[in-house]
């Protein structure tokens, strides 16, 4: 273009870009075709005159995400930037960015399912005005007092107003037969009979393979021991898995949880977790296909994508 029509290229650029207006119009000012006014719009996209740049707050990455979201077949991925972060701040961060895709996904006609974990506690702080759904605790009680799943099921559904379904028993017992008792008794069995009514999820991830969880403090030195032996990298709802996603052994059989086989039924699964120790884990709940959706941090986002 001369001078004169990049002149005029660059004002009908304005119109259209910055001011909004719709290529009909600027036609009829310009005294031009609007296919005309199309062929210069194009030009200045081509030529560089005009360039379009997408950003969003520093804290978010739009690139690993979607790439997240494509590579393991997710239905939503949110990853954070939290370069330096203590381990303290990246939950917080990452509960945050949990609540909002939350708040996004429930409906009324939802059933939410809660797991445990700190991760999920800081969710609990920024979740408002969730829609009146029941909530469901989807595990018996593990770890701190203050942060167990049964408060944290409490303060979800202050948020959302809904109807709740506890589970006052401790997440893991000393054998199938004191398990298999518990889940017949009646405060018990209300929430258990609606593991197969949860539709929306959210659940955090430990990690076994560096030791990063509340689950694997809580037993024996033993015990601990004889299940990384056997392969066991991390944990989902005290479902144990290997690398490769596989369940390993039977833990399930003494232990107050959602199945693995339900979970993996849930239609929309929300894992929360993130920090390099639980890279392995996070990769293990992916390939196991526990999860439809993914809140987590850069690193492990570049490392679950072999870009580290």
């Amino acid at each position: 273009m001369g001078p004169y029509e990049l002149v005029q290229a660059a004002a009908i650029a304005r119109r259209y870009f910055i001011d909004g207006q719709s290529k009909v119009d600027i036609a009829k000012d310009f005294n031009l075709s609007r296919f005309k006014v199309a062929r210069l719009i194009d030009a200045c996209l081509e030529q560089g005159i005009v360039h379009i740049e997408i950003r969003l707050p520093a804290e978010l990455d739009a690139e690993l995400s979607e790439a997240l979201k494509q590579a393991f077949r997710l239905q939503h991925a949110l990853v954070i930037n939290t370069p330096g972060d203590s381990e303290p701040a990246l939950r917080r961060n990452l509960g945050r960015a949990a609540a909002d895709l939350i708040t996004h996904l429930v409906t009324e006609s939802d059933v939410l399912g809660i797991g445990w974990g700190r991760t999920l506690n800081e969710m609990a702080d920024f979740l408002t005005g969730l829609p009146p759904c029941p909530v469901v605790q989807m595990t018996g009680v593990v770890g701190d007092v203050s942060s167990n799943s049964v408060e944290l099921v409490r303060r979800v559904t202050v948020a959302s107003g809904g109807q709740a379904y506890p589970i006052y028993a401790p997440l893991v017992v000393s054998d199938p037969g004191t398990a298999d008792a518990l889940r017949k008794e009646p405060a018990l069995a209300q929430a258990i009979e609606r593991f197969e009514t949860i539709t929306v999820a959210a659940i955090a991830v430990g990690s076994w393979d560096p030791p990063n969880s509340q689950l694997y403090d809580s037993l024996s030195a033993g015990e601990r021991d004889e299940l990384r032996q056997a392969g066991v990298v991390g944990e989902i709802c005290s479902t144990l898995l290997d690398a490769d996603g596989e369940v390993v052994g039977d833990f399930g059989r003494r232990s107050i949880a959602v199945p693995s086989a339900q979970l993996r039924e849930i239609p929309t699964t929300v894992v929360v977790a993130g920090g390099r120790s639980k890279a392995v884990a996070i990769r293990a709940v992916l390939n196991g296909g526990f999860a439809t959706a993914l809140v987590t941090d850069s690193e492990v986002a570049r490392e679950l994508l072999g870009r580290t």
